[in-house]
């Protein structure tokens, strides 16, 4: 039996927080610039405190399933999510449920206001791409009383149910493999430094201390891409010249490192050694093809989906978190 669905909270509990009429609450939600200034600090509090969703469902609607689902992205470009959503919607749309998808940039807090966003439209679930949230998502999943998977991550504390892998032990399995094979002055080539690419961060640097080597690194803010793969390759060849191997945060680092070694001559992988994480197409197909870290991403979408649908329709929760393993392939560039 699934528990009973937590009451939303409404304009008149705000108000009656702020001690307030719910006509001003309303004013300040249509434009918080119709209200005082110290009247916006008090109900920004209030609505952060009970964690309240607007409602912009008819009021109707709003104890019946939407059949809809709400799936939080941190970016559209990345191939690794696009493969996520193929595998959501190859349960969903047989099973006559809309995917709500919602973009936000690697940023907690535009993913907050995301879910809010979702969340008002009385989303039937959620598919989160993230294992750390602010504290008013975290009060306002809560208060939706609706099922949340995160994905791509089986490792980090779930709000209720993880779907992935262990990107920490993948990202050690990969350096052991370049460590077997000879390498030793191995550079860490990572970007946009999200808690995923700290995982993996983690896992290399285990990995080579293990060995008794210095774990070195190149990171960067910055989107990945192949032109940043380049750039940092040759950054990383400045600060450490002797460097002979790199092990890249995604594929995308990884092709541009190999394409700048091309460009400069340098043997791949007669000279360096380089190996990247997901195992998209591009570096399975090109020459050489690239050592990568094999992870199940539409597979991870599929079974999220199922799970998510199952509690939608009142199973219970048995398996706080699925791990989908890895696998790793050695290519040609290692």
């Amino acid at each position: 039996m699934m528990s009973q669905k937590p009451r939303r909270p409404t304009l008149q509990d705000v108000a009656d927080l702020v001690g307030i009429t719910k006509m001003t609450v309303s004013r300040y939600l249509k434009d918080p610039a119709l209200v005082s200034a110290a009247v916006q600090e008090k109900i920004a509090v209030a609505l952060d405190t009970l964690g309240y969703i607007p409602n912009r469902a008819p009021d109707l609607l709003s104890n019946a399933k939407s059949k809809a689902i709400g799936v939080l992205l941190p970016s559209l470009t990345n191939q690794v999510f696009a493969e996520v959503i193929r595998g959501i919607e190859s349960v969903t749309e047989p099973a006559g449920y809309q995917t709500m998808l919602a973009h936000y940039g690697y940023s907690s807090e535009v993913e907050q206001e995301r879910i809010a966003s979702l969340l008002s439209y009385h989303v039937d679930g959620l598919i989160l791409s993230e294992s750390y949230h602010t504290e008013r998502t975290l009060r306002m999943i809560q208060t939706a009383g609706i099922p949340v998977i995160e994905v791509m991550d089986s490792r980090s504390p779930v709000v209720e149910q993880a779907v992935g892998f262990d990107n920490a032990a993948a990202s050690y399995a990969m350096t052991e493999l370049m460590l077997q094979k000879g390498y030793r002055r191995i550079v860490y080539l990572g970007a946009r430094m999200d808690v995923r690419t700290r995982l993996k961060m983690e896992g290399y640097a285990a990995a080579m201390q293990a060995h008794g080597l210095e774990p070195l690194t190149m990171t960067t803010d910055a989107a990945s891409s192949f032109s940043l793969g380049a750039k940092l390759l040759s950054e990383a060849r400045m600060r450490y010249p002797d460097m002979d191997g790199v092990i890249c945060t995604n594929d995308d680092l990884a092709v541009g490192a190999i394409f700048e070694c091309q460009r400069q001559n340098i043997a791949v992988p007669g000279e360096i050694g380089v190996a990247g994480f997901h195992g998209h197409d591009i570096g399975q197909a090109m020459v050489p093809k690239l050592a990568s870290v094999i992870t199940p991403r539409e597979a991870i979408g599929r079974v999220a989906a199922e799970q998510l649908l199952a509690r939608i329709n009142g199973v219970a929760l048995t398996e706080p978190v699925i791990d989908l393993g890895f696998e790793l392939s050695a290519g040609q560039s290692i």
